[in-house]
């Protein structure tokens, strides 16, 4: 069992305080089917090193080795968008590159075995990269990121949509104050943010029925191998 807490201090100024692993799982396990869809989004708004993340993480992966571990190709593409999926915002740097690094140890441990520890070229970089994109160091209360002392910058906090289109990979970005935005009741789509900016163009969401923000920024597509090469 982890420590609940890393110093005095980080609770005294940040209310750090780390939930055990069977109040994790217990928590998990009330949505136990959403953390075994492989591409079903979590976002965590104060994830601290990964306690939830990473556990929705290797409930994923285990859907994942169960279904494709027979197949590289597949096994590595549906592991893609597995971690994907996975989103963390935390205030400090340290703890946002601890949660960084765990999931891709995990992913690391998962994945070694399936290929017989010979990766495919790429892959282990492409999954590096999305989760430095996903998971980031801001205030999930103002919706900004932060600077290394912790306080805020003038930058909305920006999240990478990642889907499959075939074999190659559609990244598309948006701000998260935007996401948060948007609400089944909500008709009309908002001139301003939560942040007090002025907000992208909007479209309707038929699925749902709710106004979502179109991407500030598309990419063309990309092999999976190759994401992250050409930003």
């Amino acid at each position: 069992m982890s420590a609940q807490v890393k110093s005095r201090s980080r609770v005294q100024d940040h209310g750090e305080v780390f939930t055990n692993e069977r109040e994790v799982n217990a928590m998990l396990d009330m949505v136990k089917q959403e953390t075994e869809r492989i591409d079903s989004r979590f976002l965590e708004p104060a994830c601290g090193d990964g306690n939830f993340l990473a556990e929705v993480l290797r409930r994923k992966l285990s859907v994942v080795r169960s279904r494709y571990r027979r197949s590289l190709l597949e096994y590595e593409k549906y592991a893609f968008v597995a971690i994907g999926s996975i989103y963390g915002v935390d205030i400090l740097e340290d703890n946002t590159q601890e949660c960084r690094d765990r999931l891709l140890s995990i992913v690391e441990e998962d994945y070694l075995p399936v290929c017989k520890k010979r990766p495919t070229p790429g892959f282990l970089e492409a999954i590096h990269f999305v989760i430095g994109k996903n998971i980031l160091c801001g205030n999930a209360l103002s919706l900004k990121t932060v600077d290394s002392s912790g306080a805020d910058t003038d930058d909305p906090i920006i999240f990478c949509e990642w889907s499959l289109v075939g074999d190659k990979v559609k990244r598309r970005d948006y701000r998260l104050d935007e996401l948060l935005e948007g609400s089944a009741s909500n008709i009309q789509p908002p001139l301003f943010g939560l942040s007090g900016t002025p907000t992208s163009e909007w479209e309707l969401d038929e699925e749902t029925g709710s106004m979502i923000p179109k991407p500030i920024r598309e990419y063309p597509l990309v092999a999976l191998y190759e994401v992250g090469q050409h930003e």
